[in-house]
Parts: C-alpha cells; structure tokens; sequence
C-alpha cells in the first residue's frame, strides 16, 4: 500500500489528468443512457425524467453504503489501512509537488471556496427569479442551503485532523472529513448542471454535463494534490455531497413531473 501511495505521488498530474478524463467518459456514458431512455419515453407518450425514481433509489443507497464503509475504515484500528494509505500518500506527495504546480493547483481550488460558491449561488438566483423560474429558483436555494449544515456537520461527527504541510499555497483550517470543497463542488456544479439542463436546448446537454464533471473533478482532485485534505476525505465528501445532489434533483423532478 505504501509503494502504491509512493507511486501516485510520484505521478501526480498523470493520475489526476487520467481520472478526469475517466470522470469526463463516465458522465458521458451516463448522459447518453439518459437520454436514449428519455426518447423511448416520449415515443411511448410518456414524460422524460432527468432523474427517475429507481435510479435515485439506487444511487441514495448506495452512496450511504460507501459512506458508511469509508468512515469504517477510517475507525477500524485492526487494519487501518485506509489511513496508512492517506498519511503515505500525503507524505510523499508533500516531498515531491513542486511549488509552480502548487500555485497552479492552489488558483484552481478557490474556484471551490465558500466565498466563490456564495457569491456565484446568488447571482444564480437572482437570475432565475428574474426570468421568473420560480420553481428551479427554489430548487436551487433549498440545495445550497443544505452544504454547510450537512458538511460541518459530519465534519463535527468525525472531527478529523488535516494533514500537515507546509508549503504555504493553501491553509485551511478545521476538520478534514469529509471535504468540505468536494461536498459543495458536487452540490453547486451538479444542480447547476441540471438547472442548465432544464433551460438550454438539448445540443448544449453534453457540453454542460461535461464541464460539470471537470469542475467537481478539478477542484477535489486539487485538494489532495495541496495536502489540505486525506484521499478519503475527498472521496467522503464526493459521495456524501452526491447523496445530498440526488435528493435535490429526485425532488425538482417529482416537483416539475407532478405540476406538469
């Protein structure tokens, strides 16, 4: 496990490039099933869904099983080998990141700060109240509304340490489990993503799909590469923030399906 962790921090930005473009594949795929079931609905004179409740369903459960099993292993002292792998990987990539791809990196993870989301999620808002979408208008602020809560508070549950550096690009303070940036970039990029789905014509679905899964990719990956968070904190705050997302999303679509 410690040669693994030696091995991607040695390789850092080829890994993090290679997982994007898997991120970037992957939602593709996703958008493509999407929308062929889509079209088989309207030609059996049903309504198509963004998100449909089975689906939800599955993604829920399972998102809370992985949670589950992350913070398991984070607590279980027999093995402990996902912390070994998380202190490993922080330690050498401390020795081996160079400080111009911390700087780049560093510009990169504001785009996650709970300024810039703040500041972005109400002239969003203001935007859809304006052009009087008031039921994505509500959608939109009851998803914001829940990342610092729910975050801060697993953060309170878990009350894990953040890794040390000292390369001074980036210091946060707080605890670390679950990433707070991975939580609201998940929530913010997501349901933006599917409240751009609901307003631009289709020929613009895949480039927005596209850029969302960059940008939530971008900015988790970029707090590990800085050592303010452990592996797992990011992968935390992936899943925990994607269960929240699926929640936001099922309801908008029960919402808009029961109106229409």
């Amino acid at each position: 496990m410690n040669d693994l962790a030696e091995w991607i921090a040695t390789h850092a930005l080829s890994v993090w490039a290679l997982l994007l473009v898997a991120a970037l594949l992957t939602g593709d795929v996703a958008w493509q099933w999407n929308r062929r079931h889509g079209e088989r609905a309207q030609a059996a004179g049903g309504r198509p869904a963004t998100l449909r409740g089975p689906t939800a369903l599955l993604l829920l459960v399972s998102m809370c099983l992985l949670f589950a099993a992350i913070a398991i292993a984070l607590k279980e002292e027999a093995t402990r080998w996902l912390p070994a792998f998380d202190e490993t990987l922080a330690t050498d990539l401390h020795d081996s990141m160079q400080p111009g791809v911390l700087r780049l990196v560093a510009a990169v993870s504001h785009l996650g700060d709970l300024g810039t989301v703040a500041a972005a999620t109400v002239v969003i808002l203001a935007a859809l109240l304006l052009r009087r979408h008031l039921r994505l208008a509500t959608c939109w602020t009851v998803a914001m509304a829940g990342i610092v809560p729910i975050n801060s508070g697993l953060k309170a549950v878990f009350q894990r340490p953040r890794p040390l550096h000292n390369h001074g690009f980036m210091v946060e303070h707080g605890w670390s489990f679950p990433s707070g940036h991975a939580f609201g970039a998940m929530v913010f990029y997501g349901m933006l993503a599917y409240v751009l789905l609901r307003l631009l014509p289709h020929r613009w679905h895949r480039w927005v799909i596209a850029a969302a899964v960059m940008m939530i990719g971008v900015i988790g990956l970029s707090r590990i590469v800085l050592q303010v968070h452990y592996f797992s904190d990011v992968v935390g705050g992936y899943v925990s923030g994607l269960a929240w997302l699926v929640v936001c999303i099922a309801g908008a679509e029960w919402w808009r399906l029961r109106r229409q």
